[in-house]
């Protein structure tokens, strides 16, 4: 069942300010994803042995030293997600302890000391309190939420920041993306290998991928299918996305290997499948099946998700030789496991799986 937030005294400071920029500010009829900044954010400060200088600011320029780890060796993780003000009066976030928990796998991963949940909770729902007033009330429109901790310490040798910040930034948004995808195979760079940084949310794994990217989307294309290091053989994820495939009327997505960011919408739709009763494989697919699958027609349906876009339909797979592998439905399977997300995230189902957390707001 959905869990309600514990009522607890602030423990945090409020600069003044603050208030003002948020009576003041005001939505825009179109909020797209991202481009619209909440004018408040909270941070919070590690010294070495624990963390203080816990505040809500309002939104603006961050100091920080140029010799930064972060700035230098991009130490630096992050988290994506929602909150919703649709079904209820009361807002909601969606399965935060398993954003931290991620949070905290990809900083173990960079060997940051981890966030206590109690601190990400906090700056939650501080944020989601301050920010009540323009969640919006528009179903697929929510608060989207981007919590980071990165090394303030300056220096070049070759090792972790004694200190750290954590803040959290937010935007009114609509979907990440709309309409059915074009996807690039990329065949020759990669994204993530064994041992790498694949399975944690961290700057490094963006930056590796924004050169074909940017080459995807300069041919037309929304977003990039990688594929594994050392062989270019089997699919890992798209660009901030994990993918799902309907072959032979079954639900197939890749396995997690060690290199695929474990998504929460990915294991939110495979949690659902599985209580409807469809048919589920999590293993390693070969891009050359895949094609040929589709090709065949055997491979009806593709999509992919994540958190900004919940559940993208795929129009077209296009291989570097610019052939082009369209399967025969868009937006079927895809729909009806959107909707089914969907409407426990903004609380118009029942939340049977417990993944909401109500915030009070007054």
């Amino acid at each position: 069942m959905p869990t309600s937030a514990a009522s607890t005294p602030r423990a945090y400071a409020i600069e003044s300010g603050c208030a003002e920029a948020l009576a003041s500010f005001k939505l825009p009829q179109t909020l797209g994803f991202g481009l619209v900044t909440a004018p408040v954010m909270y941070s919070a400060e590690f010294d070495g042995s624990s963390w203080s200088n816990k505040q809500l600011l309002k939104y603006g320029p961050l100091e920080i030293l140029p010799g930064a780890r972060a700035l230098q060796y991009a130490e630096l993780v992050f988290e994506g997600m929602k909150a919703y003000r649709v079904g209820k009066d009361q807002p909601n976030l969606f399965r935060p302890h398993d954003h931290w928990r991620r949070l905290a796998n990809s900083s173990e991963r960079l060997s940051i000391p981890v966030l206590p949940e109690a601190v990400f909770m906090e700056g939650l729902e501080a944020m989601v309190r301050a920010c009540a007033p323009f969640i919006p009330r528009i179903s697929k429109q929510a608060l989207y939420l981007r919590p980071f901790v990165y090394g303030t310490e300056a220096g070049y040798l070759i090792r972790n920041s004694t200190t750290l910040r954590f803040i959290i930034i937010a935007n009114p948004s609509e979907v990440y993306q709309s309409g059915a995808l074009s996807v690039a195979i990329e065949r020759l760079d990669a994204r993530a290998a064994n041992g790498g940084t694949g399975t944690a949310k961290t700057g490094g794994n963006y930056a590796a991928s924004l050169r074909a990217s940017s080459a995807a989307s300069a041919r037309g294309h929304h977003v990039v299918l990688w594929l594994d290091a050392p062989e270019h053989r089997y699919v890992q994820e798209l660009s901030g996305m994990n993918l799902f495939a309907v072959i032979d009327g079954n639900l197939h997505t890749p396995e997690l290997d060690g290199t695929i960011l474990p998504g929460i919408t990915r294991d939110s739709l495979i949690a659902i499948a599985r209580r409807d009763g469809m048919p589920l494989q999590q293993r390693r697919i070969e891009i050359d099946e895949l094609l040929r699958q589709v090709r065949e027609g055997r491979c009806t349906e593709l999509f992919a998700c994540g958190t900004a876009a919940i559940v993208s339909p795929i129009k077209q797979l296009v291989d570097a030789d610019g052939a082009v592998y369209a399967p025969a439905q868009v937006d079927t399977i895809a729909a009806q496991l959107r909707e089914s997300l969907l409407s426990i995230q903004e609380r118009r189902a029942a939340d049977t799986f417990g993944w909401t957390r109500e915030v009070q707001v007054g």
